[in-house]
This record gives C-alpha cells, sequence and structure tokens, in this order.
C-alpha cells in the first residue's frame, strides 16, 4: 500500500499527501476501531471520522467528541476533509477525490479505488458527536495524478470475503509472475463488460505492472 501511494501512512485520514491525492484507510472487520460502512452495493462509502490522540493523564478518546481542529487553531484532518465536502456541497466545488484502502486482515490492505468526497455532518455516538463522511465511487483512479498511477481502475467494491478467498487461493502474489508486492485485485471479466465483483472465479490477484497492461483486456 505504501509504495502505491508513495507515503508511509501512519494514520487513517490523510488529506492532500504532498499537496496530491488525499488517501484514508477503511475496515469494516468485527472491533474495527470505527464505525464505516459501506452502501449502494458498493457505490457508497460512510466513513466515521477519527478521534483526538490518546494523551498520557487526558480524557479517554472514545468519549470525546471528535475535533475538527486541533489545539492551536488548525484544522485536524477532520476538519480538512468537512472544509472540502462543505465546498462541493455550498460552493459547487470539484469533489475531493480521495484513494480508498480496506483492511482485509492483520498487515494486509486492499486498493477499493477512488471516490469523490461529496458530504459531510456529525451525529451522536454515545455520549460524543462524531464525523460522518459520505463519499461516491467514481470508477476511475485518476492517472493524471502521479501518487495514483500504479492504482488500477474499478467500477465496484469487491466484497471483503472475496478479496479474502482470492488472496489465500492465489497465494499472495500475482498470477501471472509470481510477484508479492504492489499487487492488485483484478477482474478477469472487467466489470464493465459484465464481469461480477462478488464472485471469486472471475477476480485475481495481479502486480502493478502486469496489471497495468491488462486494463480491459479480457484473457
Amino acid at each position: 500500500m505504501c509504495s502505491t501511494v508513495g507515503a508511509s501512512l501512519q494514520r487513517g485520514m490523510n488529506f492532500r499527501l504532498w499537496g496530491h491525492s488525499s488517501v484514508i484507510l477503511m475496515s469494516l472487520r468485527r472491533g474495527a476501531p470505527y464505525a464505516d460502512r459501506i452502501e449502494d452495493e458498493g457505490k457508497t462509502l460512510i466513513y466515521e471520522g477519527h478521534d483526538c490522540p490518546r494523551k498520557v493523564g487526558g480524557p479517554d478518546p472514545k468519549v470525546t467528541d471528535q475535533p475538527d481542529r486541533n489545539p492551536g487553531g488548525s484544522l485536524t484532518q477532520n476538519g480538512l476533509f468537512a472544509e472540502a465536502a462543505s465546498k462541493y456541497k455550498t460552493d459547487h466545488a470539484q469533489a475531493e477525490p480521495v484513494a480508498v484502502f480496506e483492511k482485509i486482515r492483520s498487515g494486509i490492505w486492499a486498493y477499493n479505488g477512488v471516490f469523490e468526497l461529496i458530504d459531510v455532518w456529525t451525529e451522536s455516538s454515545g455520549v460524543r458527536r462524531v464525523f460522518k463522511f459520505k463519499l461516491r465511487a467514481t470508477g476511475q483512479s485518476r492517472r493524471e495524478d502521479p501518487s495514483l498511477s500504479a492504482m488500477k481502475e474499478d467500477d465496484r467494491l469487491i466484497p471483503s470475503w472475496v478479496k479474502l478467498e482470492v488472496w489465500k487461493r492465489d497465494r499472495s502474489r500475482c498470477v501471472t509472475c509470481g510477484e508479492k508486492s504492489g499487487l492488485h485485485f483484478d477482474h478477469i471479466i472487467p466489470y464493465s463488460k459484465g464481469g461480477s465483483s462478488k464472485d471469486p472465479k472471475n477476480i485475481q490477484l495481479l502486480c502493478v505492472r502486469h496489471n497495468l497492461t491488462k486494463r480491459d483486456r479480457i484473457e
């Protein structure tokens, strides 16, 4: 994952890395720290904002409102993403493109494609307020952005259970050359040509080179 975006990601929300693309890390696994969810057959992602940092002697972040500003007044990641979503809603600005990675098991992250940030709100979660961000799938990877140039094009999300089954079946390596790094989940029959995202038989692991070479060809 880090080699794909060209950065070592130390947090789940990353607004405009080096002035380029925004990246978020999500998880639908049981026990995940935030309540992310997928709707509309993978076309919509509802992403929960992130807590304030845990400090020795400080309040429990899980009972504290998620902040939009740091103590010094600068915007937190919540604030930066919220500002971009608000500009899209109220000022008709272009929607912020966000690359989304999903944790499917410990140490394994899968690229879910590029989504557009289109809405933000806060809601009650127990005794505190949390941010909720709505993102819409774009069906493309914005190859004009260098930080996303190695990512594949996806029309719909591949369910986590499918990714896990394919990862085990293909032994965590490219089915073409055996490469173990920079892997992507590829539709054998492209989604745009009727291929299913929910059938493991239609999904395979490819390295960056072979994934970009294949694109939408049926082999």
